[in-house]
């Protein structure tokens, strides 16, 4: 199969020809459960794959999820959850999150989603930001809700009460008429944290249907008959838009594994599922390299592309899968608020160097800016930045509480370094804000040095980056004490244990050092790249 040559495709591309693809209309109405689900009915198609921790296996249809959300879609009106109202998921990799988010959309709601790892003040901070109606959760996670303020009405998966899920489920019709909805109008409510502040609300409307489409067919390149994995967990941006929406978008099956990532489980299920498309993030590349030659010569070949995303791919990392599993694995780029907009394509021909982050989505205007807001010459680095109105597919409008307030000019402003390369891609520099990517998350100090701060022995807490070989980054926390408590290895453990339990295990200071003072610019700001460049 030969692919398109970039050039010319992204010359000529339209929106106009995703949008023909869906059964709605962006303008008339449109519904996401329909567009995911229904127009796939009818034909004993699959949808989901799954595998739980004890290897338990379940195949659910579209027919199968059509049927269950529309009974959420019931149990959502029964509770009061009408249009645009946001619906709470706090669920790991199991089917019903499938159904909770099909359900949602169906009844014209916003899905909201609480990674399982948070603690009870990240998942507090969501809730109040989002003003969710109600939330489902499992019995691992409800006790995080109890110290949530005005928690929301819950819903728990075998708690055996009135409020059991499946009891509220099986009382309710299989159908509901799917609530039509504009493009304009949002069907996810993500979080994303900011260097400063609670995390940041970001609605995604249901014109990003249009842009997820493109990075599934162009980027990532899944055909029908590819077996699609993409392991990154659907309670963050990622895994929602490319391992739940943009699969079933293209009728296509997703593959979900409840347990956490292991390099020998991973190799494991790509053989039982012949899994031919595979998408992750680094931290799983690395890992699955210090495992050795030995480990990956039984999935040699099987895979047919492999995707990157969530920090720059190491050029090594790259050129270790082309040797020793004979599968082209590409770095892409996006954020929560945007979606991916510069990649390497799986499905539109162009060069690929090694270190580099590719070249703009079709539907993407992109450039790189300098102080000034002015384009910086090729080779120069400046702040990566999308042109919203040569962008046919960019759908940020704005945090929420302040949409049309975040651009710079007609520009969207990533926070992130780059420079542009004489052939049109773009290499990634750094970060210019304060944002930690680690092992795919982005973490916003802010939140790991409130939690610190609210221990009795800290007066005050800097986070930063320290450079991982295997995450990419870890957290990293310098702490000065009140007077009257002194440094030691029994309070470093205290205080990263207290972060891991309110925060999640991804956030938490993997380091601690205990310093007088913070570095400070006259006006009072922490001055975190001296941190950073001593850890």
């Amino acid at each position: 199969m030969t692919n398109p040559d970039y050039a010319e495709f992204y010359k000529t591309f339209t929106p106009a020809d995703l949008e023909a693809t869906l059964q709605g209309s962006l303008t008339d109405g449109v519904n996401a459960c329909v567009e995911c689900c229904d127009r796939f009915t009818g034909q004993n198609r699959i949808a989901l794959n799954w595998e739980g921790i004890d290897g338990s296996q379940t195949a659910l249809t579209f027919d199968d999820l059509q049927r269950q959300a529309a009974q959420f879609a019931n149990l959502l009106t029964q509770n009061g959850v009408g249009p645009g109202d946001r619906v709470a998921g706090l669920l790991p990799r199991i089917p019903e999150l499938l159904v909770v988010i099909l359900g949602t959309l169906r009844a014209g709601a916003v899905y909201q989603p609480l990674f399982t790892a948070f603690g009870s003040k990240a998942i507090t901070d969501r809730l109040a930001g989002s003003q969710a109606k109600l939330v489902v959760t499992d019995t691992a996670n409800r006790t995080k809700l109890d110290d949530v303020p005005d928690c929301p009405i819950v819903l728990t998966l075998n708690s055996g009460d009135e409020a059991d899920f499946a009891n509220a489920m099986a009382v309710q019709s299989e159908t509901f008429e799917p609530v039509l909805r504009n493009g304009d109008d949002l069907f996810l409510m993500m979080f994303t944290s900011g260097t400063t502040g609670p995390p940041k609300g970001v609605g995604i409307p249901l014109s990003a249907l249009l842009s997820i489409s493109a990075y599934m067919k162009f980027a990532l390149d899944v055909r029908k008959q590819d077996n699609f994995w993409n392991i990154a967990d659907p309670g963050w941006a990622y895994g929602l838009y490319y391992a739940v929406i943009g699969p079933l978008l293209l009728g296509h099956a997703t593959t979900m594994y409840q347990g956490p990532f292991t390099v020998e489980k991973t190799y494991d299920l790509i053989a039982k599922h012949k899994i031919t498309n595979f998408a992750g993030a680094p931290t799983a590349y690395r890992m699955m390299i210090a495992s050795g030659e030995a480990a990956a010569a039984s999935t040699k070949g099987k895979l047919r592309v492999a995707s990157s995303a969530g920090e720059p791919l190491n050029p090594e990392v790259m050129r270790w899968f082309n040797d020793h599993l004979d599968c082209p694995l590409y770095d892409q780029y996006g954020q929560t608020e945007t979606g991916m907009v510069l990649v390497n394509h799986h499905g539109l021909d162009h060069p690929v160097t090694p270190g580099t982050a590719g070249r703009p989505m079709p539907g993407y205007h992109l450039a790189v800016l300098d102080d000034d807001g002015q384009e910086c010459p090729v080779g120069e680095p400046g702040t990566l930045a999308i042109d919203r109105h040569k962008s046919s597919l960019f759908f940020f409008r704005g945090y929420k509480g302040r949409e049309g307030q975040d651009w710079a000019g007609d520009y969207y402003l990533t926070g992130d370094s780059s420079i542009q390369n004489a052939d049109g891609s773009f290499s990634f520099v750094g970060r210019s804000d304060d944002l930690i990517s680690s092992a795919g998350y982005r973490i916003g100090p802010f939140d790991v040095e409130s939690c610190l701060i609210e221990h009795e022995a800290v007066l005050e807490s800097a986070v930063v980056g320290k450079p991982d070989a295997e995450r990419g980054h870890i957290v990293k926390a310098f702490v000065v004490l009140r007077d009257g408590f002194n440094a030691s290895d029994d309070l470093a453990e205290a205080l990263k244990q207290k972060v891991r339990q309110r925060l999640g295990a991804h956030a938490y200071p993997r380091e601690i050092s205990f310093i007088e003072a913070l570095p400070k610019t006259p006006s009072g700001k922490i001055q975190r790249f001296i941190l950073r460049n001593e850890a």
